[in-house]
């Protein structure tokens, strides 16, 4: 994909691998900030939450996925293989 193609598809909301590592980065630092004043076990939980609750919303009011337990499956399984990822990955130490 060249550049102009990346940038239609962004301008349509559509994110190529650096937009979506971008994006996820700002969540990242997001949770870095907040870990000075809060406790990183309760923090990860706090952006657990907030990860089920924003998934919840995209299923029922943009996806209107009808079939809940196929979708929680499918993003338990997303989950469970990225956390098994970032957990091998060795470069990860020291970065939140």
């Amino acid at each position: 994909m060249n550049r102009q193609e990346r940038r239609a598809e962004r301008s349509e909301g559509n994110l190529d691998t650096a937009g979506f590592l971008k994006v996820a980065d700002k969540f990242i630092d997001v949770a870095n900030r907040e870990n000075k004043r809060a406790n990183a076990t309760q923090l990860h939980m706090a952006f657990l939450f907030a990860s089920a609750r924003y998934s919840a919303y995209v299923a029922n009011h943009i996806m209107e996925v009808d079939d809940h337990e196929k979708f929680v499956d499918r993003m338990a399984g997303e989950y469970v293989n990225m956390l098994r990822q970032h957990l091998a990955d060795s470069d990860l130490e020291g970065k939140g």
